[in-house]
Formats: C-alpha cells, sequence, structure tokens
C-alpha cells in the first residue's frame, strides 16, 4: 500500500454534511482533496478505518478515489473566519488524510440507476468484510462519476469489536433488508440461493 503525502496550501471550502466537518483543501501537487481532519469528533480511529477500509475496497477492485495523506500547517487556521473551522483546523494540525476531489461528482441516488447485479453484490459484501453499517438507501456514501460508482466514507469501518459481535450485526442488518443497499437486485440470487438443490 503506497499512500502518497502531500502539503495542504489553501483551505478552499467546507463541506456541511455529517458531523466530521471535511473540507476541500487544495495542496502542494495543485490537486484537489476531501480532506478529514484529525481533530473532529470521531478522532483518529475514524481515519484509520478510512484509510483501511478504501484500500481493501480497491484492491477487491472497488473504485475508491485516491487516498492521500495530507500535512496541515496550523496557521492556515488564521485567514479562517468561522471560528468552528478555525478550532478544527487548530485541533488537526499535522497529519490528515483526504481523498481525491472527484469534480462533477454527483451522490449517489439508488432511484436513479442501479448497478448490475454483480458490482452490487460485491458492494454488499465488501461492506459486511468492513463490517460497515453506514451504507444504507438514504446513505449511500458513493458518487457517480463519468458514469461510474465510487465508494467513499469508509469511517465507520471495523468499529466491532468481536467476530461474533460482527456476525451478530451482520444478521441484524440482513433481518431488516430495507436498510440495505441494492437489496432489490439482490433478492433474485439470495432466492436462487435458498432453493433446495434438485435431487438425482
Amino acid at each position: 500500500m503506497n499512500v502518497r503525502t502531500v502539503k495542504a496550501t489553501r483551505y478552499v471550502t467546507p463541506l456541511r454534511e455529517g458531523g466530521s466537518l471535511p473540507a476541500i483543501v487544495e495542496a502542494d501537487d495543485d490537486g484537489l482533496y476531501v480532506l478529514k481532519f484529525r481533530g473532529a469528533g470521531q478522532g483518529v480511529k475514524a481515519l484509520i478505518a478510512e484509510l483501511l477500509g478504501g484500500e481493501i475496497g480497491r484492491v477487491l477492485g472497488l473504485r475508491v478515489p485516491e487516498i492521500v495523506f495530507v500535512e496541515l500547517d496550523v496557521t492556515m487556521a488564521r485567514t479562517e473566519p468561522d471560528p468552528e473551522i478555525q478550532d478544527l483546523m487548530k485541533a488537526s494540525s499535522g497529519l490528515n488524510l483526504a481523498l481525491d476531489y472527484l469534480p462533477g461528482s454527483i451522490t449517489y441516488d439508488t432511484l436513479i440507476e442501479l448497478p448490475d447485479a454483480r458490482l452490487a453484490s460485491q458492494i454488499v459484501w465488501f461492506d459486511a468484510l468492513t463490517a460497515n453499517v453506514d451504507r444504507t438507501p438514504r446513505n449511500a456514501n458513493m458518487l457517480l462519476w463519468h458514469k461510474q460508482l465510487w465508494l467513499i466514507d469508509h469511517g465507520a469501518d471495523f468499529f466491532i469489536s468481536t467476530i461474533g459481535t460482527i456476525l451478530r450485526a451482520i444478521a441484524a442488518i440482513c433481518s431488516n433488508r430495507s436498510k440495505i443497499i441494492f437489496c432489490c437486485r439482490l433478492r433474485p440470487k439470495l432466492k436462487a440461493l435458498m432453493l433446495p438443490k434438485p435431487q438425482n
């Protein structure tokens, strides 16, 4: 796993989504990134989960924006007028995590378009593998970019401590199929798997 390190040079705009208050920043490689602050409420553990979950997804062949380490200089907070963001930047001085910004991407909505059943099942099993309970039909944590699905926001992965707890969590989620994204695509496959095999 080769993760690049860049230095933030300009704070562009906050993304007021969720409780972590990520932001778009420009870096010294002239790229734009969605910065996840180490000083946010979820703390460093969420950034570790983001890194591990995203890179596991990439190894499995799923599309995940490039993940980079970002050096944030505390002096950047001086030009930020919002006191909440200023405090967050001060608390996040040093090494942080970011995803490559996908310009023109839109939040994926299952009501607009469904992927093929193979990709849908890969995403569901990937979420089960990483114990990701944060991807639901209401909060897909996916972007549509150049007609392809990109997976984001894995900070809630691995927050279950034991295998037994993971299995119970998966069973609880599966018992309420409305909470599983792409459930309508998987149902025919699941029914086929559950059918009794013909006797010879």
